[in-house]
């Protein structure tokens, strides 16, 4: 199929609409894992995404503590060399090893960013990085002109070829915009998280800054198959367990936030969860949409997002169960 693409803002990238999410692929025995995952699934899964026309996939470091990238990196070698994708990561999350279930300190000491491309490179198995992201805002106290001024220096030595953060609010972007210009920014984003739609993600379109949105699923909840029994055989060390849109009340009114788009899906003869990734891609300034598969038959469940374009009838029907289901007070209907 031909999946339209989009620039990712000045960056020179051209990015299909859709990316392949990899955090899954990490598998489970750390903070933030989906439960066990079986590696060839995820090679498979990758491969499908890339024959079908996806042309980058998202990563990071953090991923399973480093198993991501190296399963991304095994995918991609075997992808003939004028077909492969572009592949994003991003750094700045030390784990501790000698306990993966603490949560990750943020640290984008340079010296520290520096080591982490460096690992990244040797894990992907590739010469340069195509989006090199700080994963999220430093806590160690380092000033964010340094952490930018470093991953600035790594475009310049041919470490990566464009540079990007995720989950920044606007003060720290005005910030690295000063230093070096922003090529993009990761946000969570979906129809039950929308509070970006109307801060970050108007920022980055004034300011020439990509979007990438992450999550536009909403984890998993905003997909056909998606049920309450679901989130019953999940495996203790997922993620999902702990965060908030799996916990009640607001699971239920997630819930009814997915059923209310089953109407949509079936106009359009496509599935919900096409619907909801076309949600987010109908908003100006986002570039492509972060989504995650364990196996090729779910890239089949969000790859039609691609082709799907929402009506002015459909984002209203969408923004009146915004309303009716509560699921937020933040923009029901992009501008």
């Amino acid at each position: 199929m031909t999946i339209n693409t989009r620039p990712l803002g000045k960056s020179g990238l051209a990015i299909t609409t859709v990316g392949f999410g990899s955090w899954a692929v990490g598998g489970g025995g750390w903070s933030f894992g989906w439960g066990p995952q079986d590696d060839d699934d995820s090679i498979r899964a990758i491969r499908h995404a890339v024959s079908a026309g996806v042309n980058w996939i998202d990563t990071a470091a953090i991923y399973g503590l480093g198993h991501s990238e190296e399963v991304v990196g095994r995918a991609v070698a075997g992808i003939p060399a004028a077909d492969r994708p572009m592949v994003f990561t991003k750094c700045g999350l030390e784990a501790d090893p000698s306990d993966p279930y603490k949560p990750s300190a943020r640290n984008s000491r340079p010296a520290y960013l520096r080591l982490e491309v460096e690992r990244s490179l040797t894990r992907l198995g590739v010469e340069r990085i195509d989006l090199f992201q700080i994963h999220w805002p430093d806590e160690t106290g380092t000033p964010v002109e340094d952490s930018w001024g470093e991953m600035s220096r790594f475009v310049d030595e041919g470490k990566v070829r464009a540079i990007g953060v995720s989950n920044f609010p606007v003060d720290l972007l005005e910030r690295c915009e000063r230093v070096r210009h922003v090529d993009s920014l990761q946000r969570p984003f979906s129809v039950i998280r929308r509070e970006s739609g109307s801060t970050v993600i108007p920022w980055a379109a004034a300011h020439g800054t990509g979007v990438i949105v992450y999550s536009p699923m909403g984890s998993g909840i905003l997909t056909d198959s998606f049920s309450m029994a679901r989130v019953e055989a999940m495996a203790d060390d997922d993620w999902r367990r702990k965060t908030e849109s799996y916990l009640e009340p607001a699971l239920s009114r997630n819930v009814a936030m997915r059923d209310a788009l089953r109407p949509i899906a079936a106009r359009h003869v496509t599935t919900v969860s096409a619907v909801a990734v076309a949600w987010v891609l109908a908003w100006p300034g986002i570039s492509g949409a972060i989504v995650g598969a364990r196996t090729p038959g779910q890239v089949d469940g969000w790859l039609p997002a691609a082709s799907v374009t929402l009506t002015a009838a459909d984002l209203d029907e969408i923004a009146v169960a915004v309303e009716r289901t509560g699921v937020g007070p933040e923009p029901a209907r992009p501008r």
